[in-house]
């Protein structure tokens, strides 16, 4: 009887073994960081494993049109039956695309990654993707018109993008701006671009067109730059109500220092952060013009600074800071009411650090202005408004010394100088004419704030060529 016990124990011993090693069999997570949408000749294919007893192999299978070309990436280098419990996370990288799969063709695939558990059971598990491959390389030429721009100022260019592309768009030195189909022109493109005011003269304007497999066509396209002298001007903080202005910013006082380092703080790095804010704004745009005609300034104000002004800030006769001012400052009385610049959606309708209470309307394909130190709102987020509409009152809100409207416009994030947006002939040559659109010669009217020696339309005209 003691026999027969001790041989059944046994058997139970050997049948619950391999039980247990079943049991404590673990899955593989498979991550695929980034999962490309895309694959070309050679596109990059990262994957990360993770199974505490590690992966006794790795494979990578591309389907496309029934047919299955599968790749063994990764094998460990021994096969265990008693695993181990703590192994490492497994990273590797495989490029797919033509030149390892001769076979593949422009068209939709399946890629699937399968990883087995190095283990008793040796468990798979899978990942699967879909992907468009794409082996032809992008093209693309832009017209043949000529690029007259000015620092600090915008521009139009049309072009024609081709073969295997999903991005185009401008580059203007390492400034990218994007593209959108041209109304009633299939297969055409067009961007708004700019040039920053600070950019050299020398700067390489190129239009571009790309893939997410890393393959890049670009051309050239004729320019002439203007180069701009912009005002310099020294403001010593003295003078100026640096507890009004900071303590309508920070009333808690959260910013450290004094009020000369809390101010030039708000001064500096606060103005780099709401910069940012104003131009992810872009991402917000509407794929349509919104705008009719030549944007219209607050008229019968007084130009108090211009766009790209540089400022240098002193205290007790030490420079303490210096910066750039990227708009237009007009006053006339206080609290004055703001025309809208233009028909367009209100995206912003809030307070913004040094620009204050301010209002942001987008008018189309990336084209924003810009209406800061308002006193009130009259217009909220997402209502859309049109040229002339009062939207607000001027006011101190912010970094104002006084009451006033800091206006300023943007091309898809860039603030560039609103002058020309101001000039209906410069609407028409640079912008309605190359899209070949035209509009009745009410809808092009503009006009121009106030300042010593304002030149007249066809004086801007020549100048801002």
């Amino acid at each position: 009887m003691r026999i027969i016990l001790l041989v059944a124990g046994l058997i139970v011993l050997l049948a619950a073994a391999p039980l247990a090693l079943l049991v404590l069999s673990t899955e593989t997570v498979l991550k695929l960081d980034p999962a490309p949408k895309i694959i070309g000749f050679q596109t990059p294919l990262h994957i990360h494993v993770e199974n505490s007893h590690g992966a006794r192999w790795i494979t990578v299978d591309v389907k496309q049109d029934g047919k299955s070309h599968e790749t063994r990436v990764a094998q460990a280098k021994e096969q265990h039956m008693f695993p181990d419990r703590h192994v490492k996370p497994q990273d590797v990288t495989i490029n797919l695309g033509k030149q390892s799969t001769p076979d593949l063709h422009d068209g939709k695939a399946t890629v699937t990654v399968t990883a087995v558990s190095n283990d008793f059971r040796g468990k798979s598990n899978s990942a699967s993707i879909e992907v468009e491959v794409m082996t032809a390389p992008p093209r693309i030429s832009a017209d043949g018109a000529q690029h007259y721009i000015n620092q600090g100022g915008s521009e139009m260019v049309t072009f024609t993008p081709g073969g295997a592309w999903t991005e185009a768009g401008v580059r203007v030195g390492d400034y990218t701006f994007r593209s959108f189909p041209l109304p009633n022109h299939p297969g055409q493109y067009f961007s708004l671009f700019a040039m920053f005011w600070s950019l050299p003269v020398d700067t390489p304007f190129s239009v571009y067109a790309s893939n997410p497999t890393g393959a890049t066509a670009k051309a050239g396209f004729w320019t002439k730059i203007f180069p701009k002298q912009f005002r310099k001007s020294t403001i010593a903080l003295e003078n100026m109500n640096l507890e009004r202005m900071v303590g309508g910013i920070d009333p808690d006082g959260k910013i450290p220092g004094d009020l000369v380092q809390r101010f030039v703080y708000i001064n500096n790095e606060m103005r780099k952060q709401n910069n940012k804010t104003l131009a992810d704004l872009r991402f917000q745009s509407e794929q349509k013009f919104l705008w009719t005609g030549a944007f219209l300034p607050m008229v019968d104000s007084t130009v108090e600074s211009r766009f790209a002004d540089d400022r240098t800030y002193t205290w007790q006769g030490k420079k303490v800071d210096e910066q750039t001012h990227l708009g237009f400052d007009l006053a006339k009385l206080a609290h004055s009411p703001i025309p809208a610049s233009n028909d367009g959606k209100v995206v912003w309708a809030d307070n913004l650090g040094i620009y204050g209470n301010c209002i942001v309307i987008d008018h189309g394909f990336g084209l924003m202005t810009i209406y800061g130190h308002l006193s009130e709102f009259l217009v909220k987020k997402g209502e859309m408004v049109r040229k002339a509409q009062v939207i607000g009152k001027t006011g101190t809100t912010g970094l104002a010394g006084g009451d006033h409207l800091h206006f300023s416009m943007m091309v898809d994030g860039v603030q560039v100088n609103a002058v020309e947006w101001w000039d209906p002939h410069w609407i028409r040559d640079r912008i309605l004419s190359r899209m070949d659109v035209t509009m009745p010669e009410e809808a092009v009217k503009g006009g121009y704030p106030q300042r010593t020696n304002q030149p007249t339309s066809r004086k801007v005209r020549k100048k801002h060529r």
